[in-house]
């Protein structure tokens, strides 16, 4: 059984084997994951130890006190919060070995392909369409909103593979090269004048069957637990007191009392409260995990995070009064990730208009909550027993 103590001394063993002071990054990240200290709660070969996901404290704390590197997970979030649990599930043990490590040190980046243009919040609606060709599935169409799909070497993909039965059971999961022939991706411009997100078109793609996870046509179950984990990850990550959004705007509270008014001091309370308790949610969540793998709860944690971005940076431009109006840059760059505190008041306030939209719609979420969280009856469907190719486009 593995205890605190024996991961304390993993941790020790590894910072003695390799000094961070004088260890190449990656090859610190590469040892960490052969020493199953990566995420504790994994199997052993696997980054893990199979020990206790609470556990994973324990080695952060050690290895954060020796100045050691970490993998950049804001940079790989996608990867670490969506692919990695997906292929543990679903995985075969080929995939796992082949895909854990170098997605856990960083070394290689994965987007997702999910939303098409007529399949966002219905995103069972797909129409990008794989085909089979003897061990290859040959697949086209179009994705969209895809974050870090200019940087990313792999992506977790979902196409319909049979377009006769109905919507929910023709699809089919894959891992797509983004560097095999036939991917492009092109940015698309946001408000912010960033363009994070990018659309991606797959035309005569070719793709093995041996990087399908799950079974043909069981897709829309397996990307089940990549949408449970992605809402967990974007709604539910560890931030300390004050961590997030409402950071910026309390720091400048205390520094400008110049711009203090008594219904701005109302409206911050009620804000700094809500984001605390949010903040305690999470890790009441994140407790949860342990006992087993995400459930509905993570899109009321997804939903509360975006409505409080929204509010919190609204509260902010309207505190900083002209100021708040000013923004810093516009020019047309291609991020590798969200950086909600490094820019200004204009930034957190355009940026954070897409929270409501990316990783599930709000509407799409409330419902989600309504039913499988509060049991309330589902929403009419007039499409459940009709073949998708019979569906109104």
């Amino acid at each position: 059984m593995t205890d605190a103590a024996e991961l304390r001394r993993r941790a020790q063993e590894l910072l003695a084997a390799h000094p961070p002071a004088t260890t190449d990054r990656t090859d610190f990240l590469r040892a960490r994951f052969d020493a199953g200290l990566a995420w504790v709660h994994y199997p052993e070969g696997l980054g893990g130890l199979g020990a206790p996901r609470t556990l994973q404290a324990v080695v952060d704390a050690e290895l954060e006190a020796a100045q050691a590197p970490d993998n950049d997970p804001r940079r790989i979030g996608i990867g670490l919060g969506m692919a990695a649990p997906t292929i543990l599930g679903f995985g075969t043990e080929d995939q796992k070995r082949r895909f854990l490590r170098p997605l856990w040190t960083g070394e290689e980046v994965w987007c997702q392909l999910f939303s098409e243009p007529g399949a966002g919040s219905d995103l069972a609606a797909l129409g990008t369409r794989a085909v089979r060709e003897g061990d290859t599935w040959v697949v086209n169409g179009q994705k969209v909103w895809t974050s870090s799909a200019h940087v990313a070497r792999w992506a977790i993909l979902i196409a319909r593979t049979d377009p006769d039965v109905p919507k929910h059971r023709g699809i089919t999961y894959f891992v797509c090269d983004m560097t095999d022939p036939g991917v492009e991706v092109r940015p698309l411009r946001q408000i912010t004048g960033e363009a994070e997100f990018n659309e991606v078109f797959l035309t005569d793609v070719r793709i093995p069957d041996s990087r399908r996870l799950g079974d043909v046509g069981d897709g829309w179950k397996v990307a089940q637990t990549t949408l449970m984990n992605e809402r967990v990850s974007i709604g539910g990550m560890r931030i300390p007191r004050e961590g997030g959004m409402i950071g910026p705007v309390s720091r400048t509270w205390r520094e400008r009392p110049e711009l203090r008014t008594h219904d701005l001091h109302q409206r911050l309370l009620k804000l700094w409260v809500e984001a605390e308790v949010a903040r305690v949610t999470g890790e009441r969540l994140r407790q949860q995990l342990v006992a087993g793998q995400p459930g509905p709860e993570g899109s009321g944690m997804k939903l509360g995070f975006a409505r409080l971005n929204q509010e919190i940076s609204g509260l902010e431009v309207e505190l900083l009064g002209e100021e708040g109006l000013l923004y810093d840059d516009w020019t047309m760059r291609r991020p590798e990730l969200v950086d909600f505190t490094g820019r200004d008041a204009g930034y957190r306030y355009l940026r954070s208009k897409g929270n409501s939209i990316e990783g599930g719609t709000s509407e799409v979420l409330l419902n989600i909550v309504a039913e499988r969280v509060l049991g309330l009856p589902s929403e009419p469907r007039t499409d459940k027993d009709v073949a998708w190719k019979d569906l109104a486009r």
